[in-house]
């Protein structure tokens, strides 16, 4: 029975099994163990196999509820625990005594109520994670002030309502201070590879020569010293012991939820006056309550805490004007989410390089409130109400503004940022419309990055208006209602490596020239435009292109592939289209780098006459992405017969079976053909007896009589025979029906031409079939020469007529043919009479 899933032979899964028991067949080399989900109640020591090289492992929900001493001896080298959501009810004093390398322990919902853990002998211990709990105090064991590698508690949902100085007496022992003090040293800069000395505590630089102190002098030592991480969002914090944090130096404080009241969270900040922290993250989840405040001064609090990156979650609504920033002007990061601010007042903000608003029903974009501010870098104004852009004046190290998700609208853009001359980010998606005219980027040449996806854009389609940005890299205009008129709406983007347009249009064939001068792109999305074909040459210059991104459109082919072009391929995503099927040479022609080809929702033919293909298929399943979405559609549009199930064993049967019978078909066809030509007299002699026979015995005449002649007996058969006999009219053109079956006699003119035409004999026989069926000998022979008997019985019929019935002879005796023409008009006039 197979207890795991292996990955890469180092990492085995046993997740949600109902395992009872860690299975013996888990070789010592893993690394990772994830063995959550099962059912184990008891940990002890025989409960784990030896595995010497398992460093992390993953218990989470196995019910366990009771952990021996020594059981992980056999795991001792556990870089990593997890034991979340296990209702543990009794922890052996030294269980975890002999996990001396443990750098992280997760006891997430497990029913602790103390930080009072034996974990002595963990001094590696980096994160300690007891969050859902129902622990009531953050002070730690006394012998946790040794770990100087520790750097993360997360404390976050437990009961903890009050905090006192001496509750934090082992983390102040963890951060230790630095001291300072005798050389002629001038500055307190450190080399930056100090910046992982976690270990370093104290640097003494009294009476030294340092007279000047800026802020990138401290930098390394800020690193050092800032390597501490505090989670008590979401607890109950009632009261904070003012100075609890004093001198405290921590790189990360989440506070986010932690206070009972609006009253208790003022209350609460003030508190933590003397604390030095980089990032302080405080306010509320998006869960919670709005709540109406009425203070003003709710904030002043942080006017006494030492940060340099601020997140404030909000969601008070204010009935009197706040000032939200007055507190936040030396930070360097500033986050404000989820509040309703009206408007911003202007803010000195000395040091700021980031600005986050975000979800705030903000209507203006603060441009011009947050002008001249020489060291903003970043702006991020997202998913308020604004509908309009100020100007942005004397910025000069604004690289970044986003402004997507809002309600800007405006007739022509965007030259409101031309005091930003080292904008390499613009992005203005998720807007109602934006429109460009010429020259819409002057002064943005620094550009690198522009995003205006699912805005409508107008003016792009039919204007090349990016002649300027010889930097830009990335482009998306995806689903912006652009169609492309222009075949140089991109020229000028040589160094574009990202393309973007998904969900536009393409008149004409301007599409076959677009990308002629995008020599560098690299990432092409041409997704749901619905192009039914494209042109071999459309990405003739696209040889560095390792994307394409043709999803959803109408192809039927993608015989572009089959040119070398794009060699550098590898990744192809052609899947919701119109393919049936792609020819062997095209197949042959794939790029070979190609690791990513997405074929599936196209409606496949399966079906042996494409046996290259599916058997393609089902060969390339590790480059096919989604080959279980590969269906057969020949069988029905709804069919969930997958490509690769496909029996291409019985199509070769099949096609054996039709090269036999094909042959065997070419071989009858042959032969009949040979028969036909043969015997095409004979044959055409059946169908006269036949036709002969269902007509009916009396048959209304045309002609007194049909002529049987050969051509070379036509001189006399013109001059002498129809002289006499119809004043010279001609019926050597006469046909079948109109001749044999339409007249009264046949005069059947024998000489040795007549002996000598296929012709001639077919006609006779033809005759005498007529005749036959008739019961009545209508046939006049005229022998026109003499002609050796033998001869005579060449021709069907002809030598027993002329035994049996009287005949005609042709004299060139000029009383004889008298008596011969009157003896030939006898026999012509008596008979029909």
């Amino acid at each position: 029975m197979n207890f795991f899933t292996i990955t890469e032979n180092l990492h085995y899964s046993c997740m949600g099994r109902n395992l009872s028991f860690i299975p013996s067949s888990i070789p010592s080399s893993v690394q990772t163990l994830d063995f959550s989900f099962n059912v184990l109640n008891r940990l002890q020591r025989t409960v784990f196999p030896i595995l010497s090289f398992l460093l992390v492992l993953d218990l989470s929900r196995c019910q366990i509820k009771h952990i021996e001493n020594d059981t992980f001896n056999n795991v001792k080298n556990l870089t990593t625990l997890i034991l979340t959501g296990n209702p543990i009810t009794y922890f052996g004093p030294g269980c975890l005594n002999s996990l001396h390398n443990l750098q992280r322990l997760v006891l997430v919902d497990v029913g602790l109520s103390s930080l009072m853990l034996q974990m002595n002998d963990l001094t590696k211990l980096q994160e300690l994670r007891v969050g859902t709990n129902n622990i009531e105090s953050i002070s730690l064991p006394p012998f946790m002030s040794t770990f100087k590698e520790f750097s993360l508690l997360d404390l976050h949902a437990n009961n903890i309502s009050i905090i006192k100085t001496d509750h934090t007496a082992v983390l102040r022992e963890i951060l230790q201070e630095l001291r300072v003090g005798t050389n002629n040293i001038e500055s307190i800069s450190l080399p930056p590879f100090m910046s992982t000395f976690r270990e370093f505590s104290l640097l003494d630089l009294h009476a030294n020569n340092i007279s000047i102190i800026k802020t990138d002098h401290t930098a390394v030592l800020r690193e050092i010293v800032r390597n501490m991480t505090l989670i008590l969002s979401r607890n109950p914090l009632l009261y904070i012991e003012p100075g609890a944090f004093k001198d405290i130096y921590l790189r990360e404080l989440n506070i986010r939820s932690a206070f009972v009241s609006s009253a208790a969270q003022k209350a609460g900040l003030k508190a933590l006056y003397g604390l030095n922290v980089k990032r302080l993250m405080f306010g509320k989840y998006r869960c919670d309550y709005k709540i109406l405040l009425s203070d003003a001064n709710y904030l002043d609090g942080l006017c006494f805490i030492n940060f340099h990156e601020v997140y404030y979650y909000m969601k008070e609504k204010h009935d009197v004007p706040v000032s939200i920033f007055r507190c936040m002007i030396n930070a360097t990061i500033v986050a404000v989410k989820g509040g309703i601010i009206r408007e911003i007042a202007n803010v000195p903000f000395y040091e700021i390089k980031e600005l986050y608003l975000i979800s705030n029903q903000l209507d203006t974009v603060p441009g011009k409130k947050l002008a001249h501010l020489h060291t903003l870098e970043k702006l991020v104004f997202t998913n308020n109400v604004a509908t309009q852009i100020p100007d942005f004046i004397d910025m000069p190290s604004l690289q970044y503004v986003d402004l997507s998700s809002n309600q800007i609208t405006l007739t022509s853009c965007c030259s409101f940022f031309s005091g930003t001359p080292q904008l390499r980010y613009l992005n203005l998606s998720l807007n109602p419309q934006i429109g460009l005219s010429i020259g819409p980027f002057d002064g943005l040449d620094s550009l690198e990055i522009l995003d205006f996806h699912h805005t409508r854009v107008v003016g792009m389609g039919y204007l090349s208006l990016f002649s300027n940005l010889k930097y830009l890299r990335y482009l998306d205009i995806s689903y912006s209602s652009i169609t492309f008129i222009n075949i140089y709406c991109f020229y000028g983007l040589r160094n574009l490596n990202v393309l973007k347009i998904a969900g536009s249009n393409f008149q004409g064939d301007v599409a076959r020239y677009l990308f002629n001068n995008l020599t560098f792109l690299e990432h092409l999305d041409m997704s749901y435009c619905r192009v039914v074909e494209l042109h071999p040459s459309s990405f003739k210059n696209l040889q560095r292109l390792r994307l394409l991104n043709l999803r959803g459109n109408n192809l039927m082919t993608i015989d572009f592939l089959a040119l070398p072009n794009l060699k550098q391929l590898v990744s192809l995503y052609v899947d919701k289209n119109s393919i049936t099927s792609i020819p062997l040479h095209v197949l042959q022609s794939l790029p070979t780098n190609l690791l990513e080809f997405d074929l599936s929702s196209n409606p496949i033919d399966c079906s042996c006459s494409q046996t290259d293909f599916i058997l393609w298929i089902i060969q390339n399943q590790k480059v096919l992405k989604n080959p279980d979405n590969i269906f057969c559609k020949t069988f029905s549009p709804s069919s969930d017969f997958r490509a690769k199930d496909f029996d291409i064993h019985s199509c070769v049967h099949k096609k054996r079976l039709t090269i036999v019978l094909s042959v065997c078909f070419v071989t009858v066809v042959v032969l009949l053909s040979f028969l036909v030509y043969r015997f095409q007299f004979y044959l055409q002699y059946c169908c006269i007896l036949l036709r002969g026979y269902r007509s009916p015995g009396q048959q209304e005449c045309s002609y007194d009589a049909f002529v049987i002649f050969s051509s070379y007996d036509e001189v006399w058969v013109m001059n002498e025979l129809m002289e006499n006999l119809e004043n010279g009219k001609s019926i050597a053109s006469n046909i079948i029906d109109e001749g044999i079956m339409g007249s009264r006699k046949i005069i059947v003119v024998v000489s040795q031409h007549f002996i000598d035409s296929a012709w001639c004999r077919f006609e006779f026989e033809l005759a005498q079939s007529r005749f036959m069926m008739e019961r009545n000998a209508n046939i006049i022979i005229i022998i026109l020469e003499d002609v050796e008997e033998r001869k005579t019985k060449k021709v069907f019929g002809l030598h027993k007529h002329l035994k049996k019935n009287t005949y005609l002879k042709w004299s060139r005796d000029p009383l004889s043919n008298m008596r011969f023409w009157i003896r030939l008009r006898k026999a012509i006039i008596a008979t029909n009479q």
